[in-house]
């Protein structure tokens, strides 16, 4: 029977039965999310004749909603009923993009404007579930494994991505530009992901909610607020946030206008690289989880962090190439790069917050975290978008000459429009990178140790593909998790086979003996 309301206790079965719907739901959320956020929703935007301001009020709003976590802490410390919160402003938000499919149709400032406020609606109603939904889990996954768990559930809504990211680029592939087909296309996206959202409703009230600590008092959003910010280790963790927020967004929501616009490649192309970057992120999950878990998320952090930042600068070679195939081939590299960092940053950066935070009372760190997010992340790219025309109009050209005794090499690099943004963001992200070395965390290593990890990890892994069983296994990820899922099952059936025959031993003496070998004999096999 599914219950919205909060449990005394919540016994160990329960709590694994409410881990593994967590992963399980992820297919759910991720499918919504694939066809609905990121690239498809700027492409929505661009085909409805969004301008660059739009794209980046667009970009912001998830981030900017975040600030409704304010109120949602009150609502959670309150109503103390985590679940029923986060599966109304569930199902309430994600009925929106219903409204978002249907504006498909239609042209003009009108469309666009209830595009954005449906957009605005979906996001706040996310904060709000997400105020409740992070405070929640905090509560029912085990410390020890967050890595994992969370490492399980991001492969699982990496690989829905990667399917439906690969069947939106062929859709958009064979719709030309401006044609009702490619408006079926985005309705039939928002659509299907309007009905996965609510799906993904009805699994996650499934999951068992421990009862939150009885409160020592009234409750007040003040001291609430300013208690993550008195600790100083998670002052600085938010000091880092901040920046790297600020330093990320400030580039990554224009990608797709930089590809499409100024480099002239098609959005089909667009979603070829995302789905590039979420085999990166895929492959690299496990390790990540692995290594966060074996030593501390702050040390992950350090070497994806950085990569990152890298890829993110390197996107100014794009504009330096003429040749078309040279350019596609370097997006393909870089997106593979982001991929994979971004990978152990976003593990990494949930997991940090979420061990920071005091167990039974993590509302206020985990909204602080996503306060500071907010602000960084959602000013970022309405910033950009703002500048855009101001960058459009300005170059700056920078020539490297080298001469020798058989003649002078020169290399021009020319600076122009969305190149800025790119070279702004590395400078920031360096400033983030100093900002995280400051934040201790237990269990961190320096950052060449963590190298030699991760190479040892790529070494073990590239000696096991060196076999066909190897190359088997490295493929075999969707095959292996539903392998591992049915010996769970069959494992969960035996013992209950077991408990049963203790019972009836306990009850019914004569014939308890076979009734118990043979639920040991199924446990064996």
């Amino acid at each position: 029977m599914v219950t919205l309301f909060p449990q005394a206790h919540v016994s160990d079965a329960e709590r694994e039965h409410g881990l593994r719907l967590l992963v399980r739901e992820a297919a759910l959320s991720g499918g919504t999310a694939a066809l609905t956020t990121g690239v498809i929703l700027t492409a929505f935007a661009l085909h409805l004749g969004a301008s660059n301001t739009m794209v980046g009020v667009l970009a912001s709003a998830p981030f900017l909603a975040q600030l409704l976590q304010l109120p949602a802490i009150l609502l959670v410390e309150r109503l103390r009923t985590r679940k029923r919160i986060a599966v109304v402003t569930s199902l309430i938000g994600r009925a929106m993009l219903a409204v978002m499919a249907v504006t498909a149709f239609f042209s003009g400032t009108v469309p666009l404007l209830l595009f954005l406020a449906a957009q605005l609606v979906v996001c706040g109603l996310g904060a709000i579930g997400t105020c409740a939904w992070n405070a929640w889990l905090r509560d029912l996954a085990p410390e020890d494994r967050l890595g994992r768990v969370f490492a399980k559930r991001t492969a699982w809504l990496t690989a829905i991505s990667l399917i439906l990211g690969l069947a939106a680029a062929l859709a958009l592939h064979l719709t030309p530009a401006g044609s009702l087909s490619r408006n079926l296309v985005f309705a039939g996206m928002f659509t299907i992901g309007c009905v996965t959202g609510l799906i993904s409703a009805r699994v996650v009230a499934a999951m068992p909610e421990p009862e939150m600590p009885v409160a020592d008092g009234p409750v007040r959003l003040k001291r609430l607020l300013t208690q993550p910010f008195r600790d100083r280790n998670f002052a600085r963790l938010l000091g880092f946030v901040a920046s790297w927020q600020f330093a990320i967004n400030l580039a990554t929501p224009f990608f797709t206008v930089f590809i499409v616009r100024q480099l002239r490649f098609e959005v089909s192309f667009v979603m070829v690289l995302s789905v590039v970057s979420q085999i990166a992120n895929l492959l690299a999950l496990r390790s990540w989880g692995v290594l966060s878990d074996r030593f501390a998320n702050k040390s992950v952090m350090a070497v994806c962090a950085p990569a990152y930042i890298f890829a993110i600068v390197a996107m100014i070679g794009a504009s330096q190439f003429e040749n078309r195939t040279l350019v596609a081939g370097w997006l393909v590299v870089l997106h593979m790069l982001m991929g994979a960092a971004i990978a152990g940053v976003t593990l990494t950066s949930t997991n940090i917050a979420l061990k920071l935070s005091p167990k039974g009372s993590a509302t206020a760190y985990v909204a602080a975290n996503a306060m500071v997010t907010a602000v960084a992340a959602g000013l970022a790219p309405i910033l950009g978008g703002l500048l855009a025309d101001f960058f459009a109009r300005r170059e700056l050209e920078l020539l490297l000459r080298w001469s020798g005794p058989s003649g002078t090499l020169s290399l021009p690099l020319i600076l122009t429009n969305w190149d800025f943004y790119f070279l702004i963001a590395g400078l920031l992200g360096l400033y983030a990178i100093h900002r995280l070395s400051l934040v201790a965390e237990h269990g961190e290593i320096e950052r060449r140790e963590m190298v030699n990890q991760l190479l040892s990890e790529t070494r073990r892994g590239i000696r096991n593909i060196s076999s066909v069983a190897g190359l088997r296994a490295a493929t075999d990820l969707p095959a292996s998790l539903l392998r591992d899922a049915r010996l769970r099952r069959r494992l969960r059936r035996a013992r209950a086979r077991r408990d049963e025959a203790r019972a009836a031993r306990r009850s019914v003496p004569r014939g308890a003996t076979e009734a118990v070998a043979g639920a040991a004999s199924e446990l064996a096999e």
